[in-house]
């Protein structure tokens, strides 16, 4: 704690000021450089006064925490809440705007010639239930992966997700059939990607998986049986998320970073060459 001192001589006959306010008189130092520091840039530690500078310089030196999978953690969930906003807000523009659904779903009839709908897709539903049962699940697996993966993980396991289910519906439909023609919404294979992440990270740390596998059973059942829903973005977006998950999950400690960055550059890149051999072969 600074304390008022009576005015005081330096050897040079000055009185001690702060470097960076020189107008302004200080005897109180710092504790690191032995630099005066007036009240504005005294920063409290456990060792008595620092000055600003010395306290951005630690602050700068320090490396940032980790988390189990070596992501630098974070406190929050930005991108899954970022997700879902933009998702509402889009939804409300569906509903002002019903052409945005024709403009920027995906049907594998237009695929290569529109390949932003690849993803522009996942940001676009059907129903005010689809777009609820979708952000709650995708709220419910980001608050708990996004801490964990860290930020750019988890946004390249989203949007990977979702580039695999709609890969696995251009794949998986025949040109002439109904499904090539079809248009799709939903972020669905985004979010079946986050359950097959959640179930790989869970039983990669022994705990009990029990109840994702519940969940993704019900919801596979219904993704096969029901009437109007994408079973094959479901399962693209399952393995895709399966597959990026095990990088991230599975990479050796001293090379998590490069794993993390060059695995998910080769999925991606794995999901366009296997488009590419589809359109070979049609």
């Amino acid at each position: 704690m600074s304390q008022d001192l009576p005015a005081a001589s330096s050897a040079n006959g000055t009185q001690p000021v702060c470097p960076r306010h020189p107008d302004r008189v200080s005897y109180v130092r710092c504790q690191r450089c032995d630099r005066p520091a007036c009240p504005q840039c005294q920063v409290p530690s456990a060792v008595g006064i620092h000055c600003v500078d010395c306290v951005r310089s630690a602050e700068q030196r320090r490396r940032p925490t980790r988390t189990v999978l070596g992501a630098v953690a974070v406190q929050d969930a930005r991108i899954t809440t970022g997700l879902i906003a933009a998702c509402v807000v889009v939804y409300v523009i569906q509903m002002l705007r019903p052409s945005l659904t024709t403009d920027f779903g995906f049907a594998p009839v237009v695929a290569l010639s529109q390949p932003w709908r690849f993803l522009s897709t996942a940001f676009l539903h059907g129903s005010l239930m689809h777009l609820a049962f979708n952000m709650w699940a995708l709220w419910v697996c980001g608050s708990a992966l996004e801490p964990l993966l860290g930020r750019w993980r988890f946004a390249a396991l989203y949007a990977l997700s979702a580039l695999g289910g709609s890969t696995a519906i251009y794949l998986l439909s025949s040109p002439g059939s109904a499904s090539w023609i079809t248009l799709t919404v939903g972020a669905s294979g985004a979010v079946f990607g986050l359950f097959a992440a959640v179930f790989l990270i869970q039983r990669r740390f022994g705990r009990d998986t029990s109840a994702i596998l519940g969940l993704l059973a019900v919801n596979l059942v219904i993704s096969v049986l029901g009437a109007g829903i994408s079973w094959q973005g479901h399962l693209g977006g399952l393995l895709t998320g399966l597959a990026v998950a095990s990088l991230y999950a599975r990479a050796p400690r001293q090379r998590r970073s490069a794993v993390a960055v060059w695995g998910s550059v080769g999925v991606a890149l794995g999901l366009v060459a296997l488009i590419a051999v589809k359109y070979l072969l049609v």
